[in-house]
């Protein structure tokens, strides 16, 4: 099985979630299908589909694009399974750290100014 993911890769998801999080749920087939998801909602939050045009984008706004995506799949891979984690506490608190930078995210992809940054950088 390969990545399928267009905005990141299996390696960088399981990076972000930690070392702690379990081996089931960082695991590649796991890991597509919450990038999948994460991608579907960058676009829909966004209101403009980045993956259709992923390849022409600036490095920069794909960048972002990685940020945010693994945020969002490194909070789908804890919350499958917090058992691994020295308490829950901690497994809440590295979800809280990706759900503000993935938020972060979504609303710099969001602005319209920096949209028309984007597209002509």
């Amino acid at each position: 099985m390969a990545d399928t993911g267009i905005f990141a890769t299996t390696a960088e998801i399981g990076r972000k979630a930690g070392e702690n999080a379990s081996a089931t749920s960082k695991a590649e087939a796991y890991t597509n299908d919450f990038i999948s998801q994460a991608e579907s909602f960058i676009n829909c939050a966004t209101r403009k589909n980045w993956s259709d045009g992923y390849t022409g984008l600036n490095a920069d706004v794909k960048g972002l694009l990685k940020e945010v995506g693994s945020n969002l799949a490194a909070i789908y891979v804890i919350q499958y399974d917090m058992s691994g984690f020295t308490s829950n506490i901690e497994a809440e608190d590295m979800i809280t750290v990706l759900r503000d930078a993935a938020l972060r995210g979504i609303s710099i992809l969001r602005d319209k100014n920096v949209e028309a940054f984007m597209d002509g950088a």
